[in-house]
């Protein structure tokens, strides 16, 4: 799923002998490459974890961290290297290896993610290491970034406007695709989730597992079916929760993500008019009219903040996005409209700040218990809006190793999770529509966005402009990811999940082959795992004794509480 960025400025054991190594090499490519001689990785595939205990006052006692050496350029080993940082809780039953998590973005930080979230997956520990890792390009792991004073990433015009000014809107999107490229440092042309499979299969290599037990949530779902068809004889047992599309283009899926999010805005509203607290009042048909009639208002005349800025329509329209991701949300979310509706008090939305598409993460440097202790300000999508917040927490945005060594927590980039989203999706999209096109494609999709959500339309479109003056992507995943020939995986679909529609699980599932089994949420909100027993018992019983219900089977739908504590993401 392309999630959307801001319009605003965004601050165990060896391998076996060489032979084991060497009969990987050609694993994951193209059947044409795969016939030629191919790079040496057999030092990539020798590794051994040295575990220690995390470093950080915030980190759990129990986690353990460590890293692992891949090339920067497969084609070239010998040209560079990077250091991926790992994560685990070890196992306290029988182990049975490594399962490995990613928490989706993509752009999220695998290691806060398990610092923070990591006892919704205790229970398997019951057979597994439970391990994460930071994907190249992202926290520790050689972090992109966009730059110490952030960019600013235009939004669509409301209406068709002159060529005067598309040609400065284009103007700018090339000026910040030029300012993230100068500070990301090498690693940017080797971003990417093809590239992030192959480190994933190093990974469980370095773990000792013959085969990847894995669990991904929303992006991570992308990343997992990478990894099925660039090794299939090393897939284990691979679930995957809010499932991506593999060949919709980045238009269809915005579109897809408004309307998701106006079926999850309606379900709000619905039941937010229940209640006498709710700012839209009990009256369901005016409120949705309200919705609208605020985030033009506030486009119109935007809000001062305590941070100095201003509060827009369309930074109502992020905290919104995010706010409903989960139902455990709804009373935060319903709380901060009124404040804002009543006292013009835009404090509690600004503290809706998202990782992306996947689980809650809370980003390097930020508490364990919630949102960031300085009550960063952000947009729908993790772009920090609070340029000052750099100085404050002593972390620059511009550094990174030119080793590819692991940075210190402290130095990830706090626009490392919106800067490493746009690489990550622009490297894996193959489209690159010049600027002729992309402003037709603007005129002629503006209706249609708005016919799918008058709220979230325009916020949606934009999603269009995100890979203008980037390197053309992959065709890898659209081509190449399908008819994968590997032991059975779980792909979790939920029916009102607003990020990943489930017509994306049963395609994706279609796509992969029969090897896929689709287990049917009736629930609402992005992923199961952490909203409904059901699925979480499912993917649990499948991960660690290899169960799946009949033809997949399905979960109803759960009380809002059922599993982890209140969230924003």
């Amino acid at each position: 799923m392309l999630a959307m960025l801001s319009t605003r400025p965004f601050v165990r054991r060896w391998a076996g002998a060489s032979a084991l190594a060497l009969a990987l090499l050609g694993a994951g490519l193209p059947a044409a490459a795969a016939d030629r001689p191919q790079p040496d990785l057999t030092r990539f595939y020798q590794q051994r974890p040295a575990w220690t205990a995390c470093p950080g006052p915030d980190m759990p006692e129990d986690l353990q961290c460590a890293k692992v050496t891949v090339p920067l350029d497969y084609a070239r080993p010998g040209a560079g290297t990077l250091d991926l940082a790992l994560a685990r809780y070890r196992a306290t039953g029988p182990s049975h290896g490594s399962v490995v998590l990613n928490f989706g973005g993509p752009g999220g930080a695998g290691i806060p993610g398990l610092a923070n979230e990591g006892r919704q997956f205790m229970d398997l520990t019951d057979g597994y290491d439970v391990v994460t890792f930071d994907p190249r390009g992202v926290g520790r792991s050689s972090p992109v970034s966009c730059g110490e004073g952030g960019v600013t990433l235009p939004a669509v015009p409301r209406q068709d406007t002159g060529t005067g000014q598309s040609q400065a809107l284009f103007r700018q999107l090339r000026q910040v695709a030029e300012e993230c490229a100068r500070n990301s440092g090498p690693v940017l042309p080797h971003i990417g989730t093809v590239n992030a499979s192959r480190d994933l299969d190093v990974i469980r290599q370095a773990l000792g597992d013959d085969k990847l037990n894995y669990l991904g949530f929303s992006y991570g779902s992308r990343l997992g079916a990478v990894y099925a068809a660039q090794f299939p004889d090393q897939v284990g047992r691979l679930a995957l929760d809010g499932v991506d599309t593999l060949t919709e283009s980045s238009a269809e899926q915005g579109l897809a993500g408004a309307e998701g999010q106006q079926r999850a805005l309606d379900d709000f509203l619905d039941w937010c008019t229940t209640d006498v607290g709710c700012p839209f009042g009990q009256d369901r048909r005016r409120a949705g009219d309200e919705v609208l009639r605020l985030v033009r208002s506030l486009d119109r005349d935007p809000v001062p903040t305590e941070f100095g800025a201003s509060f827009t329509g369309q930074d109502l329209v992020g905290a919104l996005a995010q706010g409903l991701y989960s139902k455990r949300s709804w009373p935060s979310l319903e709380r901060a409209l009124a404040s804002l509706v009543e006292d013009g008090d835009t404090r509690r939305l600004l503290g809706f700040a998202t990782s992306g598409v996947g689980l809650p993460h809370v980003r390097y440097g930020t508490d364990r218990t919630g949102p960031s202790r300085e009550h960063e300000r952000t947009d729908g999508t993790g772009a920090s809006l609070d340029r000052d917040r750099t100085d404050r927490a002593g972390a620059s945005p511009v550094r990174h190793r030119e080793d590819g060594g692991l940075v210190d927590a402290a130095d990830v980039p706090v626009d490392n999770l919106p800067a490493a989203l746009m690489a990550i999706n622009c490297a894996d999209d193959p489209e690159r529509p010049d600027a002729a096109r992309l402003t037709e494609e603007m005129r002629t999709l503006r209706a249609a966005y708005d016919h799918a959500s008058p709220v979230f339309g325009r916020y949606r479109l934009t999603q269009l402009l995100l890979c203008y003056g980037r390197p053309k992507g992959t065709d890898f995943i659209r081509e190449r990811v399908k008819d994968v020939h590997t032991a059975k995986m779980l792909l979790v679909g939920t029916r009102g999940d607003p990020a990943t529609p489930y017509r994306w699980t049963v395609e994706t599932a279609r796509r992969l082959g029969p090897s896929a089994v689709v287990l049917d949420n009736k629930g609402e909100g992005h992923t199961g795992y952490s909203s409904s027993l059901c699925v979480h018992h499912t993917v649990n019983d499948f991960l660690l004794y290899g169960t799946l219900p009949a033809g997949g089977g399905s979960c109803p739908a759960d009380a809002p509480a059922a599993v982890g504590p209140e969230g924003t993401g």
